[in-house]
């Protein structure tokens, strides 16, 4: 029986994958920062309980050590957990600015880290590294969420180099718009006392945010992509998932940045 190790398994993307993943047969370690808070997923055999806060590395380093020593061996580590900071960036304190990295980029850095020894004894393992389609193109008055995003691109993709050389593999999820609770508890808004040099274009971007829900995944359609990309055996780097994902990326692709940049100024801030 094959065993995942998923972060921010409390909610949404994560939540969905756990228990796919469980009814698939696997073991699961759903990681999340108060497990004593969950409910739902303790009712599955298959899935066990840790907390890990991945912006704490001693939390990080006993989770891990916990749940190796509970399973003996890892062969999936699904690096999930992460939330959307809006807003101008002028707006953004420091104190959400790091939080922002520390969650998204260095927390996904650190749980790679704590299980890399494991992977590399074994000369087998997968990460899967969750992005988004927003690291690959971008949306207005979202530059903190899409910098940690294109960091998680460009961590994977380089590392998918050095440690194929040890039999471990990397893939990154992209997922387009999903029906979770991001735009709500996983959404930070970014705002500043005095500050309304900004307010006619995010007046605009509010206005038309709602076209970014129209072809929404449900986040039990992204588990199941998921997992297609866990046991399909490619080589394959790079899993869009989601209609509007694969079709904004094409979109970018046929049109080049500035045609598709000045697309999303005129669809969005007008």
């Amino acid at each position: 029986m094959n065993t995942i190790v998923i972060t921010g398994a409390s909610s949404g993307i994560g939540k969905a994958t756990a228990k796919y993943f469980a009814g698939k047969g696997w073991k699961v370690a759903a990681t999340m920062r108060k497990p004593a808070n969950e409910t739902e997923l303790n009712q599955h055999d298959n899935i066990s309980l840790y907390g890990l806060d991945v912006t704490d590395e001693a939390s990080i380093a006993n989770a891990a050590e916990q749940i190796l020593n509970d399973f003996g061996a890892v062969d999936v580590v699904l690096n999930n957990a992460g939330y959307g900071l809006l807003g101008p960036f002028e707006a953004a304190t420091p104190e959400q600015i790091k939080r922002q990295f520390d969650t998204n980029v260095f927390g996904l850095m650190s749980v790679t880290r704590a299980f890399l020894p494991h992977f590399r004894a074994n000369r087998a393992g997968l990460f899967l590294n969750v992005s988004s389609i927003g690291g690959l193109v971008t949306f207005p008055l979202m530059s903190l969420y899409h910098s940690t995003k294109w960091a998680v691109e460009g961590f994977s993709e380089s590392l998918s180099y050095e440690l194929g050389e040890l039999g471990i593999r990397v893939k990154i999820i992209e997922p387009g718009g999903v029906a979770t609770d991001f735009s709500g508890r996983s959404l930070v808004l970014a705002g500043k006392e005095g500050l309304t040099a900004y307010d006619e274009v995010m007046g605009k971007f509010q206005a038309n945010r709602a076209k970014f829900g129209l072809n929404a995944s449900t986040a039990e359609f992204l588990a199941e992509g998921i997992y297609a990309a866990a046991t399909d055996g490619k080589t394959q780097l790079r899993y869009l998932i989601g209609e509007d994902a694969e079709q904004t990326y094409a979109m970018r692709q046929q049109a080049g940045d500035d045609a598709f940049i000045a697309g999303m100024k005129e669809r969005i801030l007008t």
